[in-house]
């Protein structure tokens, strides 16, 4: 998977965040076979909280940041049938926030760049149709990825639970 990737506001200088989501794409295309198609790209924003906010509240009408929004733009059953030969597919665009991404990493006890590698990769696993939110089932095997992927990465689980 090919990765559109822009840093828009002040993460830290001492992380390749370029790397990081490469290594991520790639730890994930391991786990999750249907992103390895070479045809595949997608945008990924590093941004602030303020304009994850503002798309939280245009797309999703939710008036308030978050860690990580994924606009994906190709249905499941298409990219499950997609070949791997042909024209390049966008399969959507991912935003994360700093100030919530470095929060969140602070309350979990772990480094800015593992959390943000999660983010990607659960960003990343939502453009592919995975969903968390349709049930406990689905939660778990969306969990089950991330961690499987995370490992790679020697990032450990970040549900802590082992599964």
């Amino acid at each position: 998977m090919e990765l559109d990737i822009a840093i828009e506001a002040a993460w830290p200088d001492a992380t390749d965040w370029e790397a990081l989501a490469e290594a991520a794409a790639g730890a994930l295309a391991t786990s999750a076979p249907e992103l390895a198609n070479p045809r595949l790209a997608a945008s990924l924003l590093f941004t602030d909280d303020a304009e994850v906010h503002e798309l939280n509240r245009e797309w999703r009408g939710k008036d308030k940041p978050t860690n990580v929004l994924s606009f994906p733009m190709v249905e499941r059953a298409e990219l499950l049938a997609l070949p791997a030969g042909g024209p390049p597919v966008l399969l959507g665009d991912i935003a994360l926030a700093l100030e919530t991404c470095a929060r969140e990493a602070a309350e979990k006890g772990v480094s800015i760049e593992a959390h943000a590698a999660h983010l990607i990769v659960h960003g990343l696993l939502h453009l592919a149709g995975h969903d968390h939110e349709t049930s406990d089932a689905d939660a778990s095997a969306m969990e089950r990825l991330e961690t499987k992927t995370l490992a790679l990465l020697a990032i450990a689980d970040p549900y802590g639970d082992g599964t």
